[in-house]
């Protein structure tokens, strides 16, 4: 049997393709026309004696075969992005755009100036910060990270801890005085509690978890504009204490069941589970994480 001549040509098409589910995002991707990626995987099928994605109008499947070869060629490719970044990186600035999908008072107030001071070391870097809570699809919406918090869904990226936070539950003093301070969570059920994102509140009691259902007539996702419902009396907010650290200091807001506040809730860097990562992503998370590290100690 005649030994086939090693070839890399078609590689990088094919894995793009591969990660991207399309020849026309693989093609946006890699900056090329749409023919040429088709192309070069085809001949790379021809050489290998094999289907690698079954194709029609709607969708592109890796076959079975495609499956073990993606799974061998993903290294490949990526040792070898991340081996050229890593020369380059070392003599030019970082070019390009890096995108971060974040939300809450957390990154607003702490992540987006840490990033700041990431782009000001980076001249020719740009940064898109977008503040939203949605799941992002990080290939699909182009992002390289994002922030999130609390606990997270098992859905196959990557998570790195980073920076423990404590909740705090709070109230005006005319709210309080009106309608009297809750003596646990459980009398939370006489109060108007301002709802975030859910209406379940967890809080603890000797190491025990307190899932407390909480209703009220003000809901929003925005810490800022919750910190202002809480000091105009609308009811009791229950959020991260950085949210509310200024106005309770100002006497504005009065802490209440603090024996009973969550500990260590998890702000984490999330990204799409691959080992490799653009240089600009992982330098910025490099960042955030020793911005970040006395948080944690």
């Amino acid at each position: 049997m005649k030994k086939r001549s090693l070839s890399f040509e078609g590689i990088v098409e094919f894995v793009t393709v591969a990660d991207t589910k399309g020849f026309s995002e693989a093609a946006r991707r890699l900056n090329c026309s749409v023919s040429h990626v088709s192309r070069q995987v085809s001949r790379l099928e021809e050489r290998l004696g094999t289907a690698l994605f079954a194709r029609s109008t709607r969708s592109v499947k890796l076959t079975e075969n495609g499956q073990q070869y993606y799974l061998q060629c993903q290294e490949l490719v990526s040792g070898l992005s991340q081996a050229n970044e890593m020369v380059t990186g070392a003599q030019f600035d970082l070019q390009g755009t890096l995108r971060i999908s974040m939300a809450g008072s957390f990154a607003e107030q702490f992540v987006a100036p840490a990033l700041v001071e990431f782009a000001k070391l980076h001249p020719e870097l740009a940064v898109e910060l977008d503040f939203s809570s949605r799941h992002v699809n990080f290939v699909e919406d182009g992002f390289d990270f994002a922030i999130r918090y609390g606990r997270l869904q098992d859905s196959g990226l990557v998570a790195r801890k980073l920076a423990n936070r404590n909740l705090m539950a709070v109230a005006a003093p005319e709210y309080l005085s009106a309608k009297g301070e809750p003596e646990n969570p459980q009398a939370l059920a006489k109060h108007s509690c301002l709802i975030t994102n859910n209406d379940t509140w967890l809080f603890e009691r000797n190491g025990k978890e307190m899932p407390i259902k909480v209703s009220g007539r003000f809901r929003c996702n925005n810490a800022n504009a919750m910190v202002e419902a809480c000091k105009a009396g609308l009811g009791v907010g229950y959020m991260p204490k950085s949210s509310f650290q200024k106005a309770v200091e100002e006497g504005s807001l009065v802490p209440v069941l603090e024996p009973y506040w969550t500990k260590n809730i998890t702000s984490w860097v999330v990204y799409q589970n691959r080992r490799f990562l653009p240089l600009k992503a992982r330098l910025a998370i490099d960042h955030l994480l020793e911005h970040f590290k006395e948080w944690n100690e």
